[in-house]
């Protein structure tokens, strides 16, 4: 299946990790767990892919750091700080399977909010050219989709002071 990403807001850390090993972007809320309001976006990462959109956006050439995340869950300060811890680990530890959750910086959703509906088609024209969409193109429109959403998602995090997450599955 691959890797997935779904990107929600949340008024903070704590509430953003809620019930981690469940998806974010669901059609049909699941009993016990919260609903978010999420935004399917299938195999963009937050690093490069998205990354590599935020520099079209910004006018700016692409590096590694551009989107800073804080690592949300598992949480930073259990992780393992040697091989021999690592391999101490339980199979079944959120270090070594599981879901995983990153929090985007204020620039990432500021950004994001702040792009205006002209320039919504080019960007996401300019973003299929990206070398991660050579082998697998996106479906026509879907990236088109997924910008709308994500500018539509960080607009209402922004007004509401919130972060934007992203929730890391497969």
């Amino acid at each position: 299946m691959g890797v997935v990403y779904d990107y929600y807001r949340a008024a903070d850390r704590q509430a953003a990790a809620e019930k981690p090993d469940s998806p974010r972007a669901v059609e049909k809320p699941m009993a016990g767990v919260p609903s978010f309001d999420a935004v399917d976006a299938k195999g963009i990462d937050p690093i490069v892919i998205l990354g590599k959109f935020i520099a079209l956006a910004r006018e700016t050439p692409y590096s590694l750091g551009l989107v800073q995340t804080i690592t949300v869950y598992p949480p930073p300060e259990g992780a393992p700080a040697t091989v021999e811890e690592w391999e101490a680990l339980p199979d079944d530890s959120p270090y070594k399977e599981g879901a995983g959750i990153e929090e985007l910086s204020v620039d990432v959703r500021d950004t994001l909010a702040g792009i205006s509906d002209s320039r919504l088609g080019q960007l996401a024209e300019g973003w299929a050219q990206i070398e991660e969409f050579a082998d697998f193109p996106p479906d026509e429109g879907f990236l088109l989709e997924v910008l709308t959403e994500l500018r539509g998602l960080a607009q209402r995090a922004q007004k509401e002071d919130q972060m934007i997450y992203c929730w890391i599955g497969g």
